[in-house]
């Protein structure tokens, strides 16, 4: 067998048993967010457009089972094609347009059986985050969609973030981050924990990203407690071996969430791969000071 199909394969089944055999110890505190940018419906990408690969994405969710998704550039076709193929997710968000189906969009889809949705809503990176608008020097509007949860199984509460920074405006960036972590300490409840999940267009070293680490907010690589597994690249242009070996998807976590898995899945079919990103995983724990060996 091809030795790069072998590793991909290897890789599936240590990430397939682990969402099967669920969480180990303090599991009833665990549950599986994800963050993936899933590439916007263009034929400009011939082989790669939407309709050729779409089937090999939902499979990727349908196995890896994420309680907590966020997903970048989905389109209205995209959206539709979601809520018909994963029936146990509710998608939460509109778009960037500002209509519900209006331009690109950057939802949250969560498993309907693990979490309750208290409310929902999202903001434009911008001076002006209540109307549809472009922010600083960004070449697009971005967004950033948001959930208060509830856990069905115990209570415990959730705040979920998921954006998509412009890959263009570094003032953008930065000022998105400021905007983003003044967001959160208003609309925090005193008893949620945080995720922010998000392509961030930025390397955790940019001054944007560090603003929300400094702001208390921790990158869940560097935070857990298994050994990572997976490449260092998140954007792979399709390719399976990337060049560039940066994340530029993220995903971060409050003080009251401990990561125990961390995974960049770098999955192909016969070569062909499901988007332009690699989707991020990480298993968290939910009340993490002095749980399951939590940091």
């Amino acid at each position: 067998m091809n030795p790069i199909r072998l590793l991909a394969a290897a890789v599936l089944l240590v990430v397939a048993g682990q969402a099967m055999a669920g969480p180990a110890g303090c599991g009833a505190a665990e549950f599986r967010a994800m963050t993936y940018n899933i590439r916007l419906d263009t034929p400009a990408d011939g082989e790669n457009r939407w309709a050729m690969r779409r089937d090999l994405l939902f499979g990727q969710i349908r196995l890896l089972k994420p309680a907590v998704l966020g997903m970048q550039e989905v389109l209205p076709g995209q959206r539709a094609d979601l809520v018909a193929a994963l029936p146990g997710y509710q998608v939460l968000g509109g778009g960037r347009d500002g209509a519900r189906e209006g331009g690109e969009a950057s939802p949250l889809l969560v498993d309907r059986l693990v979490f309750r949705v208290v409310s929902v809503g999202m903001f434009w990176l911008s001076p002006t985050p209540d109307r549809p608008s472009r922010g600083w020097d960004a070449a697009y509007p971005r967004i950033a969609t948001w959930a208060h949860l509830v856990r069905r199984s115990d209570g415990r509460r959730l705040l979920a973030v998921n954006t998509h920074w412009d890959h263009v405006g570094l003032q953008a960036r930065l000022n998105g981050a400021l905007q983003l972590t003044g967001w959160i300490a208003a609309h925090r409840r005193e008893d949620e924990a945080v995720l922010v999940l998000g392509d961030f267009n930025a390397v955790l070293s940019e001054p944007s990203l560090q603003t929300l680490l400094s702001a208390g907010l921790r990158d869940a690589q560097a935070a857990a407690i298994e050994p990572v597994t997976g490449p260092a690249a998140t954007f792979n242009g399709w390719t399976m071996i990337p060049d560039k070996a940066e994340a530029i998807d993220h995903i971060l976590v409050g003080k009251t969430l401990a990561v125990r898995r961390y995974q960049v899945l770098a999955q192909h079919f016969d070569g062909r791969l499901a988007s332009d990103h690699f989707p991020v995983i990480a298993d968290l724990i939910f009340d993490a000071p002095g749980t399951c060996g939590g940091n």
